[in-house]
């Protein structure tokens, strides 16, 4: 099981090794074990940054969860030979993907590996082939996909079990809630993670009136259970059916010291539905 919310690492591009660590360790010692990858962030270069901060404290790795995403192919200097942006869900393309993040991150095994988008020519039986052959070699223990609408989500459970689907969802982006995402999920057993949890942070860097209204309301439901935005927010994913796992993106300690804070708070089902309410901009029908 994952943790009930994740440190995802995209954006720690900038960081030293030292700072990585400092970021590892205090996520671990506040009961977040899990941290959130993908093949292609930072230019291919954040798995690798984060295994060499790994390395420096080697009995973390037993103490941490790591989850994967691969299937996007960028232009990079780093991948000479991508010609144009694409996906690619081969066999061997997921392979060769999570042998190399098994690679530079320096562990032993992944422990969910991701497809990161739904690729238009994705085979399902050749994903099956590539998360049978993985898990098999005790390089992968589970899988799951990203973004996938749950007919998609469907389609590839058919072949082989799945056990997240990391999706955009927050108050500023509710169609998860609407659109069979997460009913998919509680039928399949599917454990949903949120990207984006604060809506890109639209809600602290935005000034429009309906942004102030739903930072208002938001405020006015943390006091009660004395939680900050953010924490409430958090709050308000893992409340939830499927206990959504937001997926935070921040490079300071300080705020995954905050939003740890908020994993074992469950909202009252009306302050659930006003944070919803003020979010839409309409009570529900």
């Amino acid at each position: 099981m994952i943790s009930k919310i994740v440190t995802g690492v995209w954006n720690w591009g900038a960081l030293s090794s030292q700072e990585i660590l400092k970021l590892i360790e205090t996520s671990i010692d506040n009961g977040i074990d899990t941290f959130d990858h993908a093949d292609i962030y930072g230019g291919y270069t954040i798995e690798e940054q984060f295994g060499k901060a790994l390395a420096l404290k080697p009995d973390l790795q037993q103490k941490l969860k790591i989850v994967t995403k691969c299937g996007i192919k960028l232009i990079t200097p780093n991948r000479p030979h991508h010609q144009i942006k694409s996906y690619d869900t081969s066999a061997s393309h997921i392979i060769q993907s999570a042998e190399n993040s098994l690679k530079v991150l320096g562990v032993e095994v992944i422990d969910y590996l991701l497809i990161h988008r739904p690729d238009p020519l994705l085979n399902p039986a050749e994903v099956a082939e590539a998360f049978t052959s993985l898990q098999k070699e005790g390089k992968v223990k589970a899988f799951g996909v990203s973004n996938f609408l749950p007919h998609q989500v469907d389609m590839l459970q058919k072949e082989f079990p799945l056990s997240i689907n990391q999706i955009e969802i927050s108050p500023l982006q509710t169609k998860a809630l609407y659109d069979g995402s997460l009913d998919n999920c509680l039928k399949n057993n599917i454990q949903p993670m949120a990207w984006s949890p604060l809506g890109n942070g639209r809600i602290f860097t935005e000034s429009s009136p309906e942004i102030l209204h739903l930072k208002k309301v938001v405020q006015e439901v943390g006091e009660k259970y004395n939680l900050g935005i953010d924490q409430t927010i958090f709050a308000w994913h893992l409340t939830h059916p499927t206990a959504i796992v937001p997926v935070l993106g921040t490079t300071k300690a300080n705020r995954i010291v905050d939003a740890a804070k908020a994993m074992n708070v469950k909202l009252e089902r009306e302050d659930w539905f006003r944070i919803l309410e003020a979010a839409e901009g309409h009570e529900v029908a």
